[in-house]
This record gives structure tokens, sequence and C-alpha cells, in this order.
């Protein structure tokens, strides 16, 4: 895959578990990222800016750093740690909203990401630079079936909470004393009927103002915000 862009290059560097075969860097970027390169035993290829976008996709905002490097490998969710929430996502499919979701996640120590292999975007240089770096550190957990895995969390004690505009409970409301999940539905439908009765509970944000929804991604990053917060309080 091709990484670009300085955070998502810099933290792919500093990622033991991120292959990296080849780096390309502007005249300006060559002083910060040189080391970085080196300290991986790679050798990057310095060439003027306009060269550089050469080995990025089209239209994208490289920066001056291109990586040519391999996909992470996704966990098991049988293997991710409980160290924080989990983030579940029901067909969410814009990869610019996984990446800013990512980026949150990465910012909250999110446990794992959990999406479908089939309903969610792979994990792309657009993502990866929507991310900001955040796709090296938080495990995702690219699972068969959704309701499969909401199960094996719940089986491991983590309370799975879906987040629904109609719902009655606000969010802030609600205990988040133990683990927990917060399961997100598709930009458009939400969560799917089956999703949401397969969750503890379902829960809405209390929003003041006279738009009611929000982006997926900017839903999440406020949920996350309020549950670590509470979370936080109540220790």
């Amino acid at each position: 895959m091709i990484l670009y862009g300085t955070h998502a290059a810099a933290e792919a560097l500093q990622n033991p578990e991120r292959k990296v075969r080849a780096a390309y860097l502007s005249e300006n970027m060559a002083g910060a990222f040189s080391p970085l390169c080196e300290a991986r035993g790679l050798t990057p290829q310095i060439e003027p800016v306009k060269r550089i976008a050469i080995h990025a996709p089209p239209g994208a905002v490289h920066q001056g750093v291109v990586l040519v490097a391999e996909p992470l490998t996704p966990v098991g969710l049988q293997d991710a740690g409980i160290t924080g929430p989990f983030v579940l996502l029901d067909r969410v499919t814009d990869p610019h909203n996984i990446g800013a979701i990512i980026r949150s996640a990465a910012a909250f120590n999110v446990s794992a990401l959990v999406t479908t292999k089939r309903f969610s975007p792979e994990a792309t240089g657009v993502l990866a630079k929507t991310a900001s770096g955040g796709l090296e550190h938080v495990p995702w957990a690219r699972e068969t079936n959704l309701v499969q895995a909401m199960n094996t969390l719940k089986a491991r004690g983590v309370t799975l909470i879906g987040l629904d505009g109609g719902a009655e409970t606000p969010l802030h409301e609600i205990d988040a004393t133990g683990p927990f999940g917060l399961v997100l539905g598709a930009e458009d439908k939400g969560l799917r009927q089956k999703t949401a009765t397969h969750c503890d509970m379902l829960a809405r944000l209390a929003l003041p103002g006279p738009i009611r929804s929000l982006n997926v991604s900017n839903a999440a990053a406020i949920a996350l915000a309020l549950m670590c917060f509470n979370a936080a309080g109540a220790r």
C-alpha cells in the first residue's frame, strides 16, 4: 500500500509492526524523515517535490513524503486486550469517516476497532492520511459477522452501547465504570435492527441545537469523550 503525508508516514516508520519497502522524500522533508528511514534500514530517495507526486495516488496531498509499505495484519478479536473501550462499526463504508474514527480511537486508547470484512473499506492511503497516524496504534479486527463479534465481546464482559438518535437514554447518563463498546451505524441508515437488538442498551447524544444528527465520525468522537471522561470521573 502507499502511505503519504507527514503524520501517517512518521507513525508508520516508528511502528515495528509495519513493513516499509521504500521511501520517497522531498528535499524539505529529508532532514526530518531521513533519520526515521535509516533507523528502519531504509535509504530514502530524495527527489524534487514535483516528482514525489508520481509515487502517490492522483490528487494525494503527500506533503513531500510517500512510503511503499505492507498492510498491517488484522487482529483477531479474541486476541485484543481490554485496555480501553471498543468501537464497532455497522456497515460504515466511507474511508474518510473510518479514518477520522481511527484518529479519535487512538486519542482515547480504544482497545480495537471492529468492522466486518465485506462492508468496510480497505486500509488505503486515503484512510491512513485521514487517520493522521492513528492507524498504527489502533488494532483493527475485521470480522466475518458483526453479531458474532458482539457476542464475543459480551462474553468477555464488555457492555455494548448502540448509538441511536431515537433512544430514550442520553449517553452521558450511562454508567461507564466497566468495559464498554460503542456501536455505530452506517452514514445514511444508522444501526440495522439486527445490530440494535444485540446491543446491551441504546443511547443517544443529547444535542441542544436544531440539528439532531451528526456525521458518524463526529458522533464517535463525542461519544468516546463522554464515556471516557465519565469513567475517569467515576474513578
